[in-house]
């Protein structure tokens, strides 16, 4: 349990009168009182008839934050959580409360057992925490692990960042619930002599000594799949999974480097920074719903040992029906959907003897990138061929043009600066047009161009100009810093 719990075999008399807390199962409708929680997450309780004097109840402080964030802890620790109401109560008065309680649950009709909700606590700002065995509730009902004031705001301006600007770009909620920020956030970091800026996904993280501290989840080119990975070696499968979904697809042994602890866990990649995640397998919930579509014991199971499962006839928020495949995702801890794969989705048992029938419905694009191709270029590239078009604009106005495949396999159209050597293949493109894409583009730079502030033309990878020449030069890469 947490700090704020009060260790309930100290004696009475050396503290104030505090509360407890009565708990209805809403199955049994049998109300009992609080003792704990054992390491298994099982509910520890005691009827008002069965305790004894001495027989210690779960005794939690009277202050309203104190309160709020010890109840969201056990909350999240408890196992069905759904099953129970929890009612706070005076300690002193427990069991002639309980058995008032239960006189009442007894006669009550449906509409009286309704006004409990009135008087029943629930996890901190948690608005429908008896949902949160659907899918659709996975991240809307996690409580929050953390508050703002806990939050070190002195370091985060040395990023450029206060709590007026998180809460701008939505990334308040996710940080206090203890994720990733949801998009990449761009921050500065003033050395005084060096400035950097990045992109990175940020978290809060308790430190060993009880502090929460800030960590920076910057970009990687690629996953770190030659090494291993927490004592962890990747097979060709698992790489070709985390590449191609971003979950590896099965539950693994996992070492803890601090404590060498054997630790059974599910892997993916953070499809924004390439970064590795792991989770432990305990710590998974699957869902008993998924879109209207009730899960049975083995697709449980399928979720839970890391495997994608293919489910048909779910229902959209729209009303309409759709077949995807789901997973757990590691990062995101919780089952996602998975669309547009390169490869067949693996099929759960009760549909592995049916047919995958590629969509018919998808054509080849009559637009490209806001180039509309003329009626011969479209039966060309309908049919598969290759063809060149011009004209086309990047993202700060200049103009490039390149060779387009339309891909009859996977339904996308595939772009070169080069005229590729086989249809259907992509083309890497040149470095002097990857240049001017990448900065004008995706806002990427090269070291000769990286201080140029005027778009480049097509096919420039030095300084045009004096000018530009003299931008490169205000700013030189910081050396030897580090974070």
């Amino acid at each position: 349990m947490e700090n704020e719990l009060i260790n309930p075999h100290e004696p009475n008399e050396l503290k104030p009168a505090t509360d407890t807390l009565l708990v209805l199962n809403i199955h049994t409708n049998q109300v009992e009182m609080v003792k704990g929680i054992d390491k298994d997450g099982n509910l520890q309780k005691v009827t008002p008839q069965e305790k004894k004097d001495n027989e210690p109840l779960i005794r939690v402080d009277k202050h309203g934050d104190l309160f709020s964030n010890f109840f969201s802890n056990f909350y999240r620790q408890l196992k069905n959580p759904t099953h129970f109401n929890f009612f706070k109560v005076s300690e002193y008065d427990a069991v002639n409360t309980a058995k008032d309680l239960q006189k009442y649950v007894d006669q009550a009709s449906p509409e009286e057992k309704e006004k409990l909700k009135d008087y029943e606590i629930l996890p901190q700002h948690n608005n429908n925490p008896k949902n949160q065995n659907t899918m659709d509730n996975n991240t809307d009902n996690q409580e929050y692990r953390f508050q703002p004031e806990q939050i070190d705001w002195k370091t985060m301006e040395k990023f450029g960042l206060n709590q007026e600007k998180l809460e701008k770009m939505n990334a308040m909620d996710a940080l206090l619930r203890g994720f990733k920020t949801n998009t990449l956030i761009p921050i500065t970091i003033n050395l005084g002599t060096a400035v950097s800026k990045m992109d990175v996904r940020l978290s809060l993280q308790t430190g060993d000594t009880g502090q929460v501290a800030v960590h920076l989840h910057g970009i990687r080119k690629e996953p770190s799949l030659n090494n291993t990975f927490l004592g962890h070696q990747f097979t060709d499968e698992d790489k070709k999974n985390l590449r191609e979904t971003g979950n590896m697809g099965r539950v693994v042994d996992l070492v803890n480097p601090k404590t060498d602890e054997i630790i059974p866990s599910v892997i993916s990649r953070d499809r924004l920074t390439n970064e590795l995640v792991a989770y432990r397998a305990e710590y998974m919930k699957i869902p008993d719903e998924i879109k209207g579509i009730k899960l049975d014991e083995h697709q449980k199971q399928t979720l839970l040992e890391g495997a994608p499962l293919y489910l048909e006839g779910m229902t959209s928020k729209k009303g309409e029906p759709f077949d995807a495949t789901v997973q757990f995702n590691a990062d995101k801890r919780y089952v996602e959907f998975i669309f547009n794969n390169n490869h067949t989705p693996q099929q759960s048992q009760h549909h592995h003897n049916r047919q995958q029938t590629q969509p018919t419905d998808q054509e080849a694009p009559k637009i490209f990138r806001g180039k509309e191709l003329d009626d011969s270029q479209y039966e060309k590239f309908k049919a598969g061929q290759t063809v060149y078009v011009d004209g086309l604009t990047d993202a700060k106005g200049k103009a490039y043009q390149g060779y387009i495949t339309f891909n009859k396999e996977t339904f996308k159209t595939d772009f070169s600066f080069n005229h590729p050597n086989k249809l259907k293949e992509e083309a890497k493109p040149t470095e002097d047009h990857k240049t001017q894409t990448a900065i004008n583009t995706h806002g990427r730079t090269n070291e000769a161009t990286k201080n140029v502030k005027k778009p480049l033309e097509s096919k420039q990878q030095q300084p045009a100009n004096k000018q530009q020449e003299d931008q490169q030069k205000k700013v030189r890469k910081p050396r030897g810093q580090k974070l």
